[in-house]
């Protein structure tokens, strides 16, 4: 998952450069920060145009090198940057390595994707291309590329071009507002809205399933339909967990849905149960910061007392997108810390956006139970997550999932004992729709019922997912997931020997033990057995067929046997 930008401002020779592109573009990606915690970038062209990007790692590895924006220098000088996933990468490296013949450096789609365009574009031959000549390479690209994303680019000279899938699984909107000195109108594009309005953009615009909006230099947004729209399915998971409670994506308030969300989790805990278990709860505290939203709904609805038992340390990031177990129980010890006095002695209902892992809600209820509460329940906005998501957000591998593979009369039981809990309540699938779809608040196109969201992408609660998935790339996607963690592993293990000082933790790892979630992801067995033979291979200077993309090598696909 991550955050795009893009940005032209008109009349750029009466602007000071406090206002520049890049300034304003850095200034934004601080608004869209929960959308990524490991790279950022910013390219500009000249100073009325430019890109900003920040991602945490899906379907690659958190490397340097796969920080974005993208760029390739032909043709036209193309600035790219990407947010979601391909569910066709090993097609497409296939046919770029052997047809198109153009050199990849990285693991990443976002690179993939950026060159299937760039290839798509070159088939012009023209020494300058017009919109006419980018619509139809996007449409070629569309035709090769399958997935979830939305995308900016910028061309070198001739402007910005902002596109979107035809399911709209990913978000993209698009605002303008008068050029500083009154003379023309700048224009944006972001993954949410929070970023526009903050500097000072308006009359937002969607960008819609299967459309590109391209916006030369001083000259007004054009949109075109490249690819007719398949279903207009906006990824719910947006409203769960990713967004900001202050932005509006497809016509729809994240905060109102949230709420939405809040009353009708209460009617389901009521369903659930008893009347004397209920009126037993002492008090309702939700787990900082996405469900502060829904939790005074939850407790409004059942009349119940609502507090803030958790203080949250605002300066560590989101925990679940940590790489390891062991991380993610540090990083929660780190980030929220329980005020006894609101546990002690009482029956509290905790109230959490969704439960991935289950890592980071046993550490909670641990906390709760440690500040002296009596009883703990423990309830989800969300369904059980029980599949992998697909288009751009590394929740977990499957068989990370705490709620993958149950039976759901068994699953519940053992949620809450591996939690620690209770009583552990999930969110009903149709519930949870319904709640984001009675928040809309203004239509994506108003002019066009046909356009309004009709469906959500809920893959992971049920894994029926919008577009066409093959098994083979469920187990690809779980092998890439597997590998990129234990790279960060190994690499973490590299820099402490290499500093000469190794803690009881990085001395295992480096004699053959991992987290066993990370071992998992990747399929291993536990035994430790590859792990070790890898790593002395490494340190003996043995010699091992390299993956098929390195960050510091140069080769390509066909270049070793496989």
């Amino acid at each position: 998952m991550c955050g795009i930008l893009a940005l032209i401002q008109a009349n750029k020779s009466a602007k000071p450069s406090d206002t520049s592109v890049a300034t304003e573009l850095h200034e934004s990606l601080y608004f869209l920060q929960h959308r990524g915690q490991d790279s950022c970038g910013i390219a500009t062209d000249s100073s009325s145009m430019g890109i900003g990007h920040l991602r945490y790692p899906t379907a690659g590895t958190s490397a340097n090198a796969e920080a974005q924006p993208f760029y390739v220098n032909s043709p036209y000088g193309i600035c790219f940057a990407h947010n979601g996933n391909l569910i066709n990468a090993t097609e497409l490296k296939g046919f770029l390595d052997y047809e198109a013949h153009r050199h990849i450096n990285t693991d990443s789609d976002s690179e993939l994707m950026l060159n299937i365009f760039a290839n798509e574009l070159n088939e012009t031959k023209k020494a300058r291309v017009n919109d006419k000549d980018i619509v139809g390479a996007i449409r070629r690209m569309y035709k090769r590329c399958v997935g979830g994303w939305a995308c900016v680019a910028m061309l070198a000279g001739y402007g910005l071009i902002g596109f979107r899938d035809s399911y709209g699984i990913r978000p993209l909107i698009m605002g303008s507002r008068p050029s500083e000195d009154g003379v023309g109108t700048d224009y944006m594009m972001a993954s949410e809205s929070v970023a526009l309005k903050q500097l000072g953009f308006g009359d937002f615009v969607d960008v819609l399933p299967g459309q590109a909006i391209i916006i030369g230099k001083e000259a007004p947004p054009v949109a075109y339909q490249v690819e007719d729209q398949k279903r207009y399915a906006p990824d719910i998971f947006e409203f769960c967990y990713f967004a900001r409670p202050d932005s509006i994506i497809d016509g729809i308030s994240v905060n109102q849905s949230r709420e939405n969300m809040g009353y009708r989790l209460a009617n389901k805990i009521m369903r659930t149960l008893t009347p004397e278990e209920v009126k037993g709860i002492d008090v309702i505290i939700p787990i900082p910061e996405t469900s502060n939203t829904s939790a005074p709904c939850v407790a409004a609805r059942l009349k119940r007392k609502y507090y803030q038992g958790f203080v949250k340390n605002r300066y560590v990031f989101r925990t679940f997108i940590m790489p390891g177990a062991t991380q993610r129980q540090k990083g929660v010890k780190r980030k929220l810390n329980a005020m006894d006095e609101k546990f002690a002695g009482k029956n509290v209902l905790l109230i959490d956006d969704s439960i991935v892992r289950g890592t980071t809600s046993r550490e909670i209820v641990s906390m709760a139970r440690d500040a002296g509460a009596k009883k703990v329940y423990f309830a989800s906005c969300a369904p059980p997550i029980t599949h992998a998501h697909i288009y751009g957000i590394d929740l977990a591998s499957p068989n990370e999932l705490i709620a993958h593979d149950h039976g759901h009369d068994r699953a519940l039981t053992e949620i809450a004992k591996h939690v620690g809990a209770d009583q552990v309540i999930f969110q009903d699938l149709e519930d949870l729709k319904a709640a984001c779809a009675d928040a809309e608040v203004r239509r994506p196109a108003a002019s066009a019922e046909t356009q309004k969201p009709r469906d959500f992408e809920v893959g992971v609660f049920c894994g029926e997912y919008v577009t066409p998935v093959g098994e083979g790339y469920l187990r690809h996607l779980e092998e890439v997931r597997g590998g990129a963690r234990k790279m960060k592993v190994m690499e973490k293990v590299r820099g402490v020997v290499a500093n000469g000082v190794v803690a009881a933790e990085e001395e295992e790892m480096a004699n053959g033990g991992m987290d066993g979630d990370v071992g998992a992801a990747a399929g291993d067995n536990g035994d430790g057995g590859e792990k070790r033979g890898r790593f002395e291979r490494e340190q003996q200077g043995g010699e091992e067929t390299p993956k098929d993309r390195m960050d510091i090598s140069l080769h390509n696909f066909g270049d070793f046997k496989r």
